[in-house]
């Protein structure tokens, strides 16, 4: 392993988790075609109520009209697909284990407990035990949204797919996911 991506798994500086933040909010916001919300002054874990706050109302005004799902969809997995290949370029990241490793760093920053392929468990599921964002979450909003995981997962790992099954906001005990790498048969 890298040691980025070590150093990374230990601890991650607050200045670098705010910068990530507000690209991950920035991001969003764009593929919603709205302004982004202000974090000026706001602790690092209001930012990310903030960020729940805003994911949600955008999801579901959007989830009202009804129309322009699929591009939302589709431009919340580009945005988040880029960002993704730019935390694999930053970190270095070189192979699978390495791309796992980043992901759940990462989502342990915004407040998710992203395990993979416990023991026992399918090759390739992701279980997640706790999302702080759940709370803030319905079912609809959820799958929506999940499609920046999908982005961010598939820019980590260099082409990978990542596919929930299960949902904490459907009012399971944990979330399920099937993670492929590219190439990975399916």
């Amino acid at each position: 392993m890298n040691w980025r991506l070590a150093l990374l798994r230990l601890y991650l500086p607050a200045a670098i988790k705010r910068d990530k933040l507000r690209e991950l909010v920035s991001l969003t916001a764009d593929a919603f075609g709205c302004a982004a919300p202000g974090m000026e002054g706001l602790s690092y874990r209001d930012c990310l109520r903030r960020y729940a706050l805003f994911t949600r109302e955008q999801a579901e005004k959007a989830l009202e009209r009804g129309s322009g799902l699929p591009e939302i969809r589709d431009r919340l997995y580009r945005n988040a697909h880029r960002f993704g290949q730019g935390i694999r370029q930053q970190l270095g990241i070189a192979g699978p284990g390495e791309a796992v490793a980043a992901m759940r760093s990462l989502y342990r920053a915004i407040g998710i407990d992203f395990a993979g392929e416990l023991p026992g468990g399918l090759p390739g599921e992701v279980v997640i035990g706790r999302c702080f964002f759940s709370r803030f979450y319905s079912e609809g909003v959820c799958r929506l949204i999940s499609a920046l995981d999908s982005g961010v997962a598939a820019g980590i790992s260099g082409g990978g797919q990542l596919e929930f099954y299960q949902r904490l906001s459907e009012g399971h005990e944990c979330c399920r996911a099937q993670f492929r790498f590219k190439g990975e048969a399916g």
